[in-house]
């Protein structure tokens, strides 16, 4: 989904149909869980194509957020809101810019599903990784700032903050790679790649030596990020779903990818005079990051580069099998499967980079 798409999926709306639920029980279990709360509640629903519906819960006083697991039947797992709570309080603890949880609620009965209410985090949020809508003269601060994020959670202590059940340490390549070629391999529809083959292959026999694990967001970019309204600040991170504990490296290069990627495919930078624009350059970013975690450099980058297209590719391609069978949900999964040549350009380049 290019920036365009994306910025039109800000705000708010009335409650989709099939969404609604009562709004008078959500009144009455937050004056008995979220202190501070008076009503009256008036419930909107966020634009955006959140796989966990979003609300904003607006009083006289203040707003707040609501994630829930969508209505009706879900695989095993899947949606796991409790997950996004556990790891937004944890962080939270430590003072990491999370929005604050006021409440988590496993009684499916209050509005149909299991939901958390969290702080509503008023700042701005970048659709596009160009940073168009900020001075040139201040972009670099906005990627210092961001790069200063992701680098603070790849320095935290999982075990410390309360997260040492929150996935399974170490080989983490191992079995993402698996994971995700499975993946591949089982969908027939959407075909195979002689050169998605070769990564399936290759891969594996060139992880870079050393296992680490830490805490990962698994989607960490502009568009997920709430900046201070008028500063070069990071307030909040937005849309853990994809977190677990795994490699930083793995985390931090799939946050770069922004520097080879396409706007029409997520935010990215590739194409754009990064120079002129006043952006660091990858190569910069990468040593800020370095220093910020104490490390010389990354040896094996364009492994963790390969491996980052490669999983997208992956995501994509089973955008594309379901395409084909007809029962990919989003309006948007046409031009994804459209994007999947490009993906697996990038990560084959990036493989071949490492040779």
């Amino acid at each position: 989904m290019n920036a365009v798409d994306q910025s039109s999926n800000a705000g708010t709306t009335a409650v989709r149909e099939g969404f609604s639920f009562d709004e008078t029980r959500l009144a009455d279990w937050m004056v008995a869980h979220v202190e501070g709360f008076m009503g009256p509640l008036k419930v909107e629903q966020f634009k955006g194509g959140q796989s966990n519906p979003t609300y904003k819960l607006v009083t006289p006083g203040r707003s707040y957020v609501l994630r829930r697991k969508p209505p009706g039947q879900l695989l095993k797992g899947a949606h796991a809101v409790e997950r996004e709570a556990k790891v937004l309080s944890a962080l939270g603890s430590v003072g990491f810019p999370v929005a604050h949880v006021y409440g988590l609620c496993t009684d499916d009965s209050v509005i149909g599903s299991r939901f958390y209410v969290m702080e509503m985090v008023e700042g701005r949020i970048y659709w596009d990784a160009t940073f168009s809508d900020v001075r040139r003269e201040d972009r670099a601060a906005y990627f210092d700032a961001m790069n200063a994020t992701i680098a603070q959670l790849h320095s935290l202590d999982y075990q410390a903050v309360g997260l040492g059940d929150y996935g399974k340490p170490g080989n983490y390549f191992a079995r993402q790679i698996g994971r995700w070629s499975r993946q591949y391999l089982d969908d027939v529809d959407a075909g195979r790649d002689p050169h998605m083959d070769r990564l399936i292959e290759w891969l594996p026999a060139n992880i870079p030596a050393g296992d680490e694990t830490m805490i990962v967001h698994g989607d960490f970019r502009c568009d997920n990020m709430i900046f201070h309204p008028t500063e070069p600040k990071v307030l909040a991170v937005l849309d853990w779903e994809l977190s677990t504990l795994g490699h930083p490296l793995a985390d931090f290069a799939y946050h770069a990818i922004m520097y080879r990627m396409s706007p029409q495919i997520v935010a990215g930078l590739a194409g754009a005079d990064i120079a002129a624009l006043g952006i660091p350059s990858e190569a910069e970013y990468v040593q800020a990051y370095c220093r910020r975690t104490g490390r010389d450099n990354i040896p094996g980058y364009d492994f963790y580069i390969a491996f980052n297209f490669f999983r997208l590719a992956a995501i994509f391609h089973g955008i594309k099998g379901r395409v084909i069978r007809g029962t990919a949900a989003s309006a948007h999964a046409r031009e994804r499967a459209n994007a999947l040549p490009t993906l697996i350009a990038l990560a084959r380049e990036a493989m071949e980079a490492c040779q």
